[in-house]
C-alpha cells in the first residue's frame, strides 16, 4: 500500500519540530532532526563510495598518512568527549574514513558516518599538522552536529511535512534524494560548495577548535589557518569559504572563544 504524505499546517510543523529537536554538542544549541542519521548514512556512503571510484584516492605517503593520523586523533579524542557527556549515541554507527584526493580545489569534507575526504588543494594552506587539524575538526564537527541532517530536516518539514525519510523515498524518490545531495553540497561534484548556514559554520568553527584542542593540538593556529585562507581567496573566496563568514568575522569570532577553549579543553 502506498502511504500518502499529507503536507501539514504551520502549526503542525512547528509542533513536529518541538517534538523534533535535539541539542547540538559543545553549544547546546536546539535543532530540528526530523531524519534518521541511520537512513542518511546509508546514503552517504552510496555517495562516498561512487566518489571515490571516480576519483585519484591518494593512499601512500607523507601527506596521506597524515590525514588520516590526525583524523583518527581528533576522531578519538571526540569520542570520549561526547562519551563522557552522555552523548556517544550521535556517533552510533559510525566508521571513520580519511583519505586524500588528488584535486587542486581548495577543500575538505565530511559526511555522516564518518566519511572524511581532503584535497590536496588545500594542504599548502593547513602547511602542517596542527593547520591540517584546524579542518579536520571542523569538518569532523559539521558531522558531529549534524548539519546536514539539519538542513535537509528543515526542507523535507516544508516540502513534504514529514519527518520519516524512507516515507518521503516511497513517494517521492527523485526529489527526496536531490534534497539530500543538497543538504550535503552533492550536486554535480561531491562536496564542491558547503551548503550549510553562516551560523552552521561558526558553530562548527567552535565545536572544530574543542575537538582539535581535545586531541592535543593547539588551537591558536586556527587564527592563522583563517589568515593563510583570506590570503589565498584573491577576491573571490575558495569553494571551502564560500558560505562562510567573512574572514574577520571568523577569526574575531575565534579569538573570543580562544581563552575557554584553551581553559577548558587543551592538554597539550
Amino acid at each position: 500500500m502506498k502511504v500518502q504524505i499529507r503536507h501539514l499546517s504551520l502549526g503542525g510543523i512547528i509542533i513536529m519540530m518541538g517534538l523534533s529537536c535535539s541539542k547540538v554538542p559543545v553549544t547546546g544549541r536546539r535543532q530540528l532532526k526530523l531524519v534518521p542519521e541511520s537512513e542518511l548514512m546509508t546514503m552517504s556512503l552510496q555517495q562516498y563510495n561512487t566518489f571515490l571510484g571516480e576519483n585519484k584516492v591518494i593512499t601512500t605517503g607523507a601527506q596521506a598518512d597524515m590525514v588520516k593520523r590526525v583524523g583518527q586523533k581528533i576522531a578519538t579524542a571526540t569520542e570520549q568527549y561526547l562519551e563522557r557527556n552522555g552523548q556517544g549515541k550521535r556517533i552510533e554507527g559510525y566508521n571513520w574514513e580519511f583519505n586524500l584526493v588528488a584535486d587542486n580545489t581548495v577543500n575538505a569534507w565530511c559526511m555522516p558516518g564518518g566519511k572524511v575526504v581532503f584535497y590536496t588543494g588545500i594542504l599548502p594552506i593547513t602547511q602542517n599538522e596542527t593547520g591540517l587539524a584546524v579542518v579536520m575538526g571542523h569538518e569532523i564537527a559539521h558531522a558531529i552536529a549534524r548539519h546536514g541532517n539539519e538542513r535537509m530536516s528543515q526542507g523535507l518539514a516544508l516540502q513534504t511535512g514529514a519527518g520519516v525519510l524512507s516515507v518521503a523515498m516511497t513517494n517521492k524518490p527523485q526529489e527526496t534524494q536531490n534534497l539530500f545531495l543538497q543538504a550535503y553540497g552533492l550536486g554535480a561534484q561531491v562536496g564542491v560548495a558547503l551548503p550549510f548556514s553562516r551560523a552552521n559554520e561558526s558553530e562548527a568553527d567552535h565545536m572544530g577548535l574543542v575537538f582539535m584542542a581535545l586531541a592535543g593540538y593547539d588551537p591558536e593556529e586556527a587564527v592563522s589557518f583563517w589568515k593563510r585562507m583570506a590570503a589565498n581567496s584573491q577576491g573571490a573566496p575558495p569553494e571551502f569559504m564560500s558560505t562562510h563568514p567573512s574572514s574577520e568575522t571568523r577569526i574575531e569570532q575565534i579569538k573570543e572563544l580562544l581563552p575557554d577553549v584553551k581553559a577548558n579543553y587543551y592538554r597539550p
